[in-house]
């Protein structure tokens, strides 16, 4: 099986994983993420079939979308053995989508291949900017988060844990918490270039809206 249809096959399999998601990390969250990985490897010389299949594959084993991540990953690496992948292919794949996640950059951040920061950016992208509020309020609504209380200050120095804890979050503190943060935090020159304006964008959309929270009747 040549690249092209390894590709194709592993774009096909993350269709079928990632169709029904409800909470912002669905198959168009899915191709964009590969559309700017494929940007990024225009001027960065990294692994491009690691690369593009990590960016299909991110979130198909994401532990806080799926029940039992480790049987996912398991059954990831075999179908990727399946298309023939090399075993260094595949294990490189699956480290990368185990250890992108903003949570695991928490504590002791994990060292990524070339391929790895690429996708790590672009998913990081895909969470700012435009696109990455209309995906908090996604996915804080289906969480049934509160949208926003100025008597709750966003959280600082957490760990995994309590960031994950959404009983104690906002969507709007989650600005401060992870999306915010996210621009300083991109690993290629490309991504960083793209960060700044989606930042921007976040920043006016929190003035605005804090500034319609307080209007006095």
């Amino acid at each position: 099986m040549n690249e092209e249809k390894q590709i194709s096959a592993i774009k096909q399999y993350s269709y079928d994983k990632m169709k029904n998601d409800s909470t912002g990390h669905n198959f168009d969250h899915i191709q964009r993420v590969v559309a700017t990985a494929e940007q990024i490897l225009q001027t960065e010389p990294a692994d491009k079939l690691v690369t593009l299949a990590a960016a299909y594959l991110h979130d198909v084993a994401d532990d806080k979308l799926v029940q039992d991540p480790q049987k996912l990953e398991q059954e990831i690496h075999s179908f990727l053995l399946d298309i023939n992948l090399s075993k260094k292919q595949a294990d490189e794949i699956l480290y990368i989508t185990h250890n992108l996640s903003f949570s695991k950059s928490l504590n002791s951040p994990p060292k990524l291949s070339l391929s790895g920061q690429i996708v790590q950016d672009a998913d990081r992208l895909d969470a700012i900017g435009a696109i990455g509020i209309t995906r908090a309020i996604y996915y804080g609504g289906k969480h049934s988060e509160t949208i926003y209380d100025p008597e709750i200050p966003p959280r600082k120095n957490l760990n995994k844990s309590e960031y994950r804890n959404l009983k104690n979050e906002t969507i709007i503190n989650h600005f401060y918490e992870k999306l915010l943060k996210l621009t300083e935090m991109m690993n290629t020159t490309t991504a960083k270039k793209i960060a700044q304006a989606r930042h921007q964008y976040m920043l006016d959309f929190l003035t605005e809206f804090k500034s319609e929270w307080n209007i006095k009747k």
